[in-house]
C-alpha cells in the first residue's frame, strides 16, 4: 500500500479497489474504503510507535479526538513493519496532495460532498473518496466549523456561535459610545481613531476596548479568551469586557496595561490567581477616575 501510494502515487480510491479486487479484507474482514486506507498509511503503528490518549470518553458523552499535543507516544514499542523512510515519504505525499488544491479548490470538494450528503463531519468527510482530510479544512481554515460556513452548512452549534457574533458586534460600539459619552461628562478629552476603535484619553493614553465571550466546555467551565489588538500602535490600557454565561449582559472588567500583558491573548476562567484578579473590577468607576480633570483655580495672595 505504501508502495502504490509514493511509487504509483495512487489516489486512495484506487488503492481501496486494488485491495478488494485482490480479495484482500481489513483486519475486521470489511471492504478497503479511501478512510480505511488513510487509517493503515497514516497510523504510527507500523513504524513500532505505540501513541496512547488520541481519543476521550466522558460519561454519557461521545468520543472526541484528542489534539496532537495531548497524545502520548512510546516511540520503538515493537518492531516496525514499515521503515521510517518509507512511511515519512508516505507522510509527505498526503500533505502534498492536500497543498496542491487551492482554498477554492478545497471548498469545491466540501460543497460536493455537502450537496450529496445532506450534512457534514469530520467522520463523513474522512470516509469520503479522494477527499482531503478533515484536518486539512481544520487548518486551513482555522476551524472545521469556519468551512462548513464558507459552504453553507450550520449546525446548531456553530448557527449559535454566529448569532452571538451579531449580537458581540452589536454590543461593541454601544460600549464604546457609552463610554466615550461618560468620559465626555467627566471633563475627560476623548478621541477615537475609525480604522482601528482605540480611544486616544486626553491625549494621552491609547486605549483598546475589547469584549471577551464566555465559552462554556462540555464538563461545565466557563472560561474566556481576551485577545489584545496587534496594531502598529499598541494601546497603553486594554479595557476587557467580560460577558455572562448568555453573552448577553456585561459581567466585570479587566483592566490591563500593556507593560503586563503578554502579545497575543489570555484566557480567563471563573477562577484566576490573586496577582491577576487585581486587574478585575465591577465596574468602570476606576477607569473613568483616570479621566475626570479638575479645573485649576489660580491661586489668590
Amino acid at each position: 500500500m505504501y508502495q502504490w501510494l509514493i511509487d504509483e502515487d495512487l489516489p486512495l480510491s484506487h488503492i481501496a479497489k486494488r485491495l478488494n479486487a485482490s480479495h484482500i479484507m481489513t483486519d475486521l474482514d470489511r471492504e478497503w474504503t479511501p478512510s480505511t486506507v488513510r487509517q493503515v498509511l497514516t497510523n504510527e503503528k507500523y513504524i513500532g510507535n505505540n501513541v496512547y490518549n488520541r481519543r476521550s470518553f466522558k460519561l454519557k458523552k461521545k468520543h472526541v479526538n484528542n489534539p496532537p499535543e495531548m497524545w502520548i507516544r512510546k516511540e520503538g514499542a515493537y518492531e516496525g513493519l514499515v521503515s521510517l523512510d518509507t512511511f515519512m515519504r508516505a507522510q509527505e505525499v498526503l500533505a502534498d496532495r492536500s497543498r496542491r488544491l487551492s482554498d477554492e479548490e478545497l471548498l469545491q470538494h466540501l460543497k460536493r460532498l455537502y450537496d450529496s450528503c445532506g450534512h457534514l463531519s469530520g467522520f463523513i468527510i474522512n470516509q469520503a473518496e479522494d477527499m482531503p482530510t478533515a484536518a486539512t479544512y481544520a487548518q486551513r481554515f482555522g476551524s472545521l466549523s469556519r468551512a462548513y460556513e464558507l459552504v453553507g452548512y450550520f449546525t446548531n452549534r456553530n448557527s449559535d456561535f454566529i448569532e452571538v457574533n451579531k449580537r458581540l458586534r452589536r454590543l461593541h460600539p454601544e460600549i464604546i459610545q457609552r463610554t466615550t459619552a461618560t468620559i465626555t461628562e467627566l471633563g475627560g478629552k476623548v478621541d477615537r481613531d475609525p480604522k482601528t476603535d482605540l480611544l486616544l484619553l486626553n491625549d494621552e493614553l491609547a486605549i483598546s476596548l475589547v469584549i471577551a465571550r464566555c465559552q462554556t466546555s462540555e464538563n461545565g467551565m466557563q472560561r474566556w479568551r481576551i485577545r489584545f489588538d496587534t496594531h502598529a500602535h499598541d494601546p497603553d490600557l486594554t479595557v476587557a469586557v467580560r460577558l455572562d454565561s448568555n453573552n448577553e449582559l456585561e459581567l466585570d472588567y479587566y483592566l490591563l496595561p500593556r507593560m503586563d500583558l503578554p502579545t497575543h491573548e489570555i484566557r480567563v476562567s471563573t477562577r484566576n490567581s490573586v496577582q491577576f484578579e487585581c486587574f478585575r473590577f465591577d465596574n468602570l468607576g476606576f477607569f473613568y477616575g483616570m479621566s475626570e480633570r479638575e479645573p485649576l483655580i489660580p491661586k489668590t495672595f
